[in-house]
């Protein structure tokens, strides 16, 4: 397995791979991502394939910096300023594509808007600019399954393995970017995710939210079933029923099961989620039951996942 450290050296040879047309797995402050050439149709079409992701999905363009994706997209005063506040970090905002832009028309799936964002790691960030071009980057983990966050994670998980898997370290945000559409007049939340919607709306004012559309997605994320593991999720519970495993949150879990954050810390629970869930994903078992998250700050994002993870399993 081509698992390595993120070493200058190493950052170098994924660099190479990745300009010719093969793809790398590297750690972002959200989740390791699967990286290929955004500017190469046969990468981005490995990426779909090895993921199994169907291709109506978009993916996410990664960048070096916001001046690299103006280059791409159109950004308006609201784009830039949210740029400025959030970037490097885990907000994705869709917007325009330029029609110059040299981006594979499979990364955004047909539409004429793109989904961008500068990575808040320095090891994604010195993977982009040793690379000299834009990345497409899912989370490295076969379509609709838990999201990995560490690099043994995606050594386990994903066939055929990419050409090197940089190990950085566990994720720190550790659910995937918040993604903004800003290709109409009003934002649109359309996945929340490692930036609140409480900081984008103090900045924008007043932000909409979508339901998941599979027949017009706009963002990574959206399918109704994502980021599933393999046994059940039932959620808002307050015990596990028989062959059920619980996975608490806060003081009031009982003692020695599973717990996001002892102290009901949503930025400690956020970095836990995809982990713990791979861990209590065990065949032993027949399902998972999930405590309670608040609806608040980084909840917001977590309870997303974890509805998705509990929503009928498409096939």
């Amino acid at each position: 397995m081509p698992l390595v450290s993120a070493s200058p050296d190493h950052i170098d040879q994924a660099a190479a791979f990745l300009r010719a047309g093969q793809l790398v797995a590297f750690p972002t402050e959200t989740v390791y991502g699967l990286a290929g050439d955004a500017t190469d149709d046969r990468a981005v079409a490995s990426i779909f394939a090895v993921k199994g992701r169907p291709s109506f999905n978009p993916l996410i363009v990664h960048l070096a910096d916001w001046e690299e994706a103006a280059d791409l997209v159109l950004m308006d005063r609201r784009a830039k300023d949210l740029a400025i506040a959030f970037w490097p970090g885990p907000l994705t905002l869709v917007l325009p594509r330029r029609a110059e832009a040299r981006v594979s028309l499979l990364v955004s799936a047909g539409l004429d808007s793109l989904a961008v964002r500068v990575p808040a790691h320095p090891v994604a960030l010195a993977l982009l600019r040793a690379t000299g071009r834009p990345l497409a980057a899912p989370s490295a983990n076969p379509s609709g399954r838990v999201s990995p966050t560490t690099a043994a994670h995606v050594a386990a998980d994903l066939r055929p393995a990419p050409a090197m898997i940089l190990d950085g370290g566990a994720c720190q945000v550790g659910v995937e970017s918040t993604v903004l559409d800003l290709t109409a007049e009003r934002p649109m939340l359309l996945r929340p995710g490692g930036v609140p919607l409480e900081r984008l709306s103090a900045l924008l004012g007043p932000v909409q939210s979508a339901m998941a559309d599979p027949a017009a997605l706009r963002s990574p994320g959206m399918l109704p079933s994502h980021y599933a593991p393999v046994l059940p999720v039932r959620l808002e519970a307050t015990e596990a029923r028989p062959g059920e495993l619980l996975l608490g949150f806060g003081p009031t879990a009982p003692p020695g099961v599973a717990n996001l954050s002892p102290t009901a810390d949503l930025t400690e629970a956020a970095s836990r989620l995809f982990a713990l869930l791979r861990a209590l994903d065990r065949p032993d078992h027949q399902g998972i039951a999930v405590m309670p998250i608040p609806e608040q700050g980084l909840g917001l994002a977590i309870n997303d996942r974890l509805r998705r993870a509990a929503a009928p399993r498409n096939g």
